[in-house]
Order: C-alpha cells, then structure tokens, then sequence
C-alpha cells in the first residue's frame, strides 16, 4: 500500500467519527511505546495507525453495560 486514504479506512469503521477516535487513541498507545502491528518503517504515528486499521489490525471493543446485580450507594 504506497498511500494510506481514509476511504481504506472507512471501509472498517463506516463511520469518520468513530475513525478519528479510533486513530487517536492508537496513536496515543504507539507514542508511549506500544509495537506497531503493520511493517512501517519511517513513518509517523498517525500513518501507522491509519495502515493498521486499514489493515483490520485494530478493531473497537464495545464496552459492556453494568449488571443490574450491581448497585450503586447512595451519596445521602
């Protein structure tokens, strides 16, 4: 791949929003020293996070909703 588009990536997400979160947040994790998961030799971070979820490398994980076992204290 010579260029890194955001239509590859949006072919991921489908979504541009949840594209910038999603790169922001592995750019976040490859400066504090995270490996990149594609070969990118000199590039930026952001480029390698745009490759990687082009890739399929990097997907979202839904959080998941609290149980309703779980209560919550009451401040008064």
């Amino acid at each position: 791949m010579a260029r890194i588009t955001i239509e590859d990536c949006l072919d991921q997400t489908h979504n541009r929003f949840l594209l910038v979160h999603m790169a922001a947040k592995r750019v976040r994790q490859l400066r504090d020293g995270a490996q990149p998961l594609v070969n990118a030799p000199k590039n930026e971070a952001i480029v390698v996070a745009l490759r990687e979820i082009a890739a399929q490398k990097v997907v979202i994980k839904k959080k998941q909703e609290p149980s309703e076992d779980v209560k919550e204290n009451p401040s008064s």
